[in-house]
């Protein structure tokens, strides 16, 4: 088969490896997804035209299937957690493949081991075998974040001064790969998202918040690889600003992914949450 008429889906957790499977298939291409054992939903396997379940920290057995198909494009997207990646000391638990230890102990040795680089290394490691990482956002442009706002009414002159307050902010800690969120009240900062992930400091800011009435501002990162890792907010994310008394929801546009866009804007507008893309 043509390398023109395939293409190949790397899959992790969560729903947005399901959202761009189906947009692949509208397209008409022939999907060869690889689901990363521990992660992936194998439920996905009916989604494509050829599954194969493979070990996270085996690229090698990746390349194999997909180049077994013709498959010179992928697309990689879904949550894999950052110590299930080839972390030293515990590699022998995921039993590595030769090219798992060579991003590791050569890709990475003069390098730090933050998540960006390492899947960058990884990207370099799937080239080098005749994968070619696209965008991740190619197959699903239509759940994109645009500009204004995404939910009906009016969020108020004091949220509004508090994403005026909050923006450059947030933009600064990207820069410094510190997080990529924060939430905000009466232009205070509340909380900065670290490494225990948006949801957690969802629930933690709730806690501090009793009166609620805050805002949630998300972006991505400085200089943001669309390759992987792009944010996701969805109906999950909703539900959690909902529980724990946030009223408005600041999103980068056209760089961070709404889950399920229609159902999330109509879950948004249900629980008087507002969506804004900046």
């Amino acid at each position: 088969m043509s390398s023109e008429n395939v293409i190949g889906l790397i899959a992790g957790g969560g729903r947005l490896p399901f959202m761009i499977a189906e947009g692949i298939r509208k397209t008409g291409l022939k999907l060869i997804c690889v689901g990363l054992a521990g992660s992936v939903d194998s439920t996905i396997a009916r989604e494509t035209d050829v599954y194969y379940k493979a070990a996270v920290a085996r690229p090698g057995s990746w390349i194999r299937r997909m180049k077994r198909h013709g498959v010179t494009n992928a697309v990689m997207a879904g949550r894999v957690e950052k110590g299930q990646i080839f972390t030293p000391f515990r590699i022998l638990r995921y039993l590595p493949d030769w090219r798992a230890v060579r991003i590791w102990y050569w890709r990475l040795r003069k390098k730090n081991k933050q998540n960006e680089t390492l899947l960058s290394a990884l990207a370099d490691e799937l080239a080098s075998g005749g994968i070619m990482l696209e965008d991740s956002t190619k197959y699903c442009k239509e759940h994109l974040a645009t500009q204004g706002p995404m939910t009906v009414g009016n969020p108020g002159g004091t949220i509004e001064k508090d994403i005026e307050f909050g923006w450059p902010i947030l933009k600064k800690i990207t820069e410094m790969d510190i997080g990529q969120a924060i939430a905000v009240k009466e232009r205070e900062v509340l909380a900065v998202e670290a490494i225990e992930g948006t949801a957690a400091m969802i629930e933690r800011t709730g806690l501090l918040v009793k009166s609620g009435g805050w805002t949630l501002l998300k972006a991505a990162k400085h200089k943001q690889d669309m390759r992987f890792d792009v944010p996701c907010v969805g109906p999950d994310t909703i539900r959690a600003l909902a529980k724990n008394g946030a009223k408005c929801l600041v999103v980068e546009k056209e760089k961070t992914i709404i889950i399920d866009k229609p159902e999330t804007i109509k879950l948004a507008n249900e629980s008087g949450i507002a969506i804004i893309g900046r």
